[in-house]
């Protein structure tokens, strides 16, 4: 699905739309402590871009928009359709990595619960949020399904593109720090609130870690 979006003039849209579209520096500087300069620097962004209505994307179609094939699992068969609509997309090369970019400008947007219409969807969903669990390896405090689960929902598609599908797929989580257009989150706030999502959802050490990447993307460096 794609589903195209208005220009956003507050809060995580407004800042990740400014990032894809104007700001790529900032984001590439940031990618660099995360993957080899020359990769960094020569990404090439697939949404939200100006030029294609600041679209983003969900279930086969993001896939689609990455140019990734799913040749041992298709998607319909690990989540049912209106799962994550990514904040952004983009690809280092044709064979990856592929980055999954979900974008934060506040502590209260970290909080989210599944909202299935169907036991058919919510079993699937909890089937595939269990075996995330379990090659992890972590023990939560709490259901996936709730509190924290756009985090699990993300972190499971991750588990998809690169366990079952062995895609070389990135994990990106954008914090913006000092957002004065909603909810300013200083860098000390995003890195306590982080640390107790992670204690509850039981994400130590895990076997996904290194491709999971936390960028704190200061808002007065964007202008």
């Amino acid at each position: 699905m794609r589903v195209p979006q208005a220009g956003a003039s507050k809060g995580s849209q407004k800042w990740i739309q400014l990032l894809v579209n104007e700001r790529r520096d900032v984001f590439a500087s940031a990618l660099e402590c995360h993957l080899p300069t020359e990769l960094a620097e020569g990404i090439t962004w697939l949404s939200p871009l100006r030029e294609d209505a600041y679209a983003e994307y969900r279930d086969a179609d993001f896939l689609a928009r990455l140019g990734v094939e799913c040749p041992n699992l298709a998607l319909r068969e690990f989540w049912p359709s209106n799962g994550p609509q990514w904040d952004a997309l983009a690809r280092a090369s044709e064979t990856g990595p592929f980055l999954l970019i979900e974008a934060k400008a506040n502590i209260p947007e970290l909080t989210s619960s599944c909202g299935a219409d169907s036991e058919a969807s919510l079993e699937l969903i909890r089937r595939s949020l269990q075996s995330t669990q379990d090659y992890l390896g972590c023990s939560p405090l709490i259901d996936w399904t709730s509190d924290y689960y756009q985090h699990a929902n993300r972190l499971a598609h991750l588990y998809f593109l690169r366990e079952l599908n062995r895609q070389d797929a990135r994990l990106v989580f954008v914090y913006f720090v000092n957002d004065d257009t909603h909810i300013s989150t200083s860098l000390d706030e995003w890195r306590g609130a982080l640390a107790i999502q992670k204690k509850r959802m039981g994400l130590g050490k895990h076997r996904l870690q290194d491709a999971v990447v936390e960028l704190f993307v200061d808002t007065q460096k964007l202008g």
